[in-house]
């Protein structure tokens, strides 16, 4: 198997999976329950490290939160707003697309922990499942809750559009960016997988709880970032436009999972997760450019116009593309941070330790070995 940049990687995806002519990355979650473990094992290695970054991450977050929460807003004249209505196809499009997103990660992380459960294990699939199915309950639950936090907080106006804006557009920063994309998923997966392992280790009871909070844990973290993604939507347009998005995602989500764990199919997941990395891509760039001409009606960024009829004002309502300086420029930089972090990634990854004469992983030569061969293999010897 090869990473991100087409290096070679002891990989072995699950046998539902399947291998493209080129190697998937070791980030991706078509990786079986094995190919994360030396991640893994360098991410708890630091643990009071990462305690103390995501500590000051939170406490980072919270601050700004407050401060925009209790800031001075210029007038706020109709009339001279940036920002205008967003479209309803926009929002349809918008929210169905971080849905399905979202929910193909689900898919394909459900994939990877239970690829190994076959045969006399196939049994131990059921909990996991119920575990899943109760995180979409939770999730729902979040949502209803978020709406709640977000009436109690109604009276803060625009500012609170401000807000949810800022921190969708955040957690997407984080999300696509390259530098943290293996980690996000390789230490993520591998996390699970030894918790697998140390629940497979049991016995009785606790070996079906533990295989539901398995697929409970594996399943809400997407839900959340899902309802944490929504809600400036949800602000923008009302969460009935948003209920047409959410059904046309979770739609496709099932057809994936149906293809996956019921009809056994096959499926690009490479693609589909570039394809859809691309769409979200498109997302932030639109859900940036709406948060930036909301701080311009706030006050919070200056407004320097380019002119009358120099972007048509069906963008604004389409693509959040509205005719200043701030808010193209913003968006400019958002797209070129998440394209430049792969070509840095790159570079400092595979190019420059190539210059420098150090060992680069060569693609893989040979198709990826099943878990079911490997693990045959392994009984024999």
């Amino acid at each position: 198997m090869s990473d991100h940049f087409g290096r070679n990687q002891a990989i072995v995806p699950p046998t539902m999976i399947a291998a493209d002519d080129e190697p998937f990355a070791s980030g991706d979650p078509e990786d079986p329950e094995r190919f994360c473990d030396s991640v893994g094992a360098q991410r708890s290695s630091f643990p009071f490290t990462k305690l103390a970054w995501y500590t000051l991450a939170a406490a980072g977050t919270g601050f700004l939160v407050y401060l925009m929460a209790t800031a001075r807003t210029g007038p706020l004249d109709p009339s001279e707003a940036t920002r205008s209505a967003m479209s309803h196809t926009t929002a349809v499009f918008n929210s169905s697309m971080i849905v399905f997103r979202e929910g193909l990660e689900a898919v394909m992380i459900l994939a990877a922990i239970t690829a190994s459960f076959r045969g006399a294990n196939l049994a131990r699939r059921r909990p996991v499942f119920i575990g899943a199915v109760c995180a979409l309950g939770a999730s729902v639950v979040t949502w209803v809750l978020a709406g709640e936090v977000l009436q109690q907080f109604s009276g803060l106006g625009m500012r609170l559009e401000a807000i949810t804006g800022l921190l969708a557009v955040l957690v997407l920063l984080v999300v696509m960016n390259w530098f943290v994309h293996k980690v996000y998923w390789s230490g993520w997966i591998a996390g699970h997988n030894r918790r697998k392992r140390e629940i497979m280790a049991g016995a009785g009871s606790g070996v079906m709880i533990g295989l539901i909070a398995l697929g409970f844990t594996s399943v809400f973290r997407e839900g959340f970032e899902t309802v944490l993604f929504l809600q400036n939507l949800r602000l923008a347009v009302g969460p009935g436009v948003l209920i047409e998005g959410v059904a046309i995602g979770l739609t496709l989500t099932a057809v994936v999972g149906v293809a996956v764990f019921y009809l056994q199919h096959k499926l690009p997941y490479k693609k589909m997760l570039i394809a859809t990395g691309v769409i979200i891509g498109f997302v932030l760039v639109v859900m940036i450019g709406g948060t930036a001409a909301t701080f311009q009606d706030l006050g919070w960024l200056p407004k320097h116009e380019l002119g009358v009829g120099v972007i048509p004002q069906w963008l604004g309502a389409w693509f959040e593309i509205y005719p200043t300086v701030e808010t193209i420029g913003v968006q400019l930089a958002a797209a070129g941070f998440v394209i430049g972090s792969y070509y840095l990634a790159e570079y400092l990854k595979v190019k420059r330790p190539r210059k420098r004469g150090l060992p680069v992983a060569a693609r893989s030569e040979a198709p990826p070995i099943a878990v079911a061969q490997l693990a045959s293999s392994e009984e024999s010897a």
